[in-house]
């Protein structure tokens, strides 16, 4: 394991199917506690698909398979007890919310996680820790007070989302094509903020998504997986990537 802890996150021969139809056709993975996992591949070959389970949306049937997380049997837990665990998934195109202060969400998400723990914090102790990762990320009292994501900026939804990472401190973060939708400018900021969010928390494990090679220009990932038809035919270092940059999936 080198510098990384135990397994946080392992996947053991996942079949997954979307109304009959199988998508993910036995996929096994290891994510070490604090690594960065990219998952490359071109459209349709099962990447989100594989996110979303991990998340336990209920769109998708594991047909047959084991998810452990830190040593746990989740296969059969809702979302919420996955949350709970401590797995946070970023969306590709995330939600406007009219009515819900930006603030008021993240208070009443740390909330729901944390609420009869000994992570569970007074109003004041939870106005502390939001400033703190305000100052971490540069996020303005002007941002916090906004409806969710409404009439915001691709690059301001997915800065939305750094910001509640930080707050909530997940233990694993699946970021499903965080890039989509993004100029360049924007995505080097995106990914700056995330990796200020993984030095603050460095026991933090991220499960990259990507179709682009492009991300992994900010963002150097420990290990790379290339998924087409729904298995892994690839996997190695951040050199892969790079290859596939070069040489398309069809190499």
């Amino acid at each position: 394991m080198g510098r990384f802890m135990s397994s946080l996150l392992s996947l053991q021969q996942l079949h997954i199917s979307i109304d009959d139809k199988e998508i993910v056709n036995g996929v096994s993975l290891e994510i070490p506690r604090g690594s960065v996992h990219a998952i490359m591949g071109p459209n349709g070959s099962g990447k989100s698909t594989l996110s979303s389970t991990i998340m336990g949306h209920p769109a998708y049937t594991l047909t047959s398979g084991t998810l452990l997380f830190n040593g746990n049997d989740i296969t059969h837990s809702a979302p919420n007890e996955r949350a709970k665990a401590g797995i946070f998934l970023a969306f590709q195109y995330p939600y406007e919310i009219e009515g819900v202060v930006f603030k008021d969400f993240l208070r009443q998400s740390y909330n729901a996680l944390h609420g009869g723990t000994e992570k569970q914090l007074s109003l004041s102790q939870f106005r502390a820790l939001l400033e703190e990762k305000m100052a971490l990320l540069g996020v303005t009292e002007e941002f916090i007070t906004r409806h969710l994501n409404v009439g915001s900026s691709g690059g301001e939804k997915k800065r939305a989302e750094m910001l509640q990472m930080a707050v909530l401190q997940p233990q694993l973060v699946i970021l499903d094509e965080i890039d989509s939708g993004l100029d360049v400018d924007a995505l080097r900021t995106v990914c700056q903020l995330l990796n200020t969010v993984k030095a603050s928390q460095p026991d933090m494990s991220i499960l990259l998504i990507t179709h682009y090679q492009r991300i992994l220009n900010y963002i150097t990932p420990d290990a790379v997986h290339i998924m087409q038809k729904g298995v892994i035919t690839q996997s190695g270092g951040a050199e892969l990537a790079q290859k596939i940059e070069n040489t398309g999936y069809g190499q």
